[in-house]
């Protein structure tokens, strides 16, 4: 199991860099993340993304459009082989991604957001 606080703040470190190499060394060259922003940014993902290249693509298109951002690390919880981060964007609200990994990078992301009720 990877160890949650280094690994969360390796990844919030590259976020807050804007290093996409950074962040994408972190996933497996045939990750398959999902995320309801990957639905704007690349309709035809249909919210799917698969492989790295593909990854790269979208997180580059989604940087371009938010040049100013930076992540605050808001929680952090541990699976078995996954975590979920807790985070906002921009003092916006809470967010959470969920990873799962593979040996020592993640094979599975999900982008999640609030849903008002």
């Amino acid at each position: 199991m990877i160890d949650p606080r280094p690994f969360a703040e390796r990844w919030l470190a590259a976020w807050n860099a804007h290093d996409l190499d950074a962040v994408l060394a972190l996933f497996h060259d045939d990750v398959v993340f999902t995320s309801p922003l990957a639905m704007k940014v690349v309709p035809e993902s249909a919210g799917v993304i698969r492989g790295k290249p593909a990854l790269r693509a979208y997180w580059s298109a989604a940087l371009a459009q938010v040049p100013d951002l930076h992540f605050e690390l808001t929680s952090l919880f541990a699976g078995v082989d996954s975590l979920l981060i807790g985070f906002s964007m921009n003092n916006g609200p809470e967010r959470f991604e969920i990873v799962r990994f593979r040996d020592d990078r993640v094979s599975e992301g999900h982008g999640t957001y609030r849903v008002e009720t």
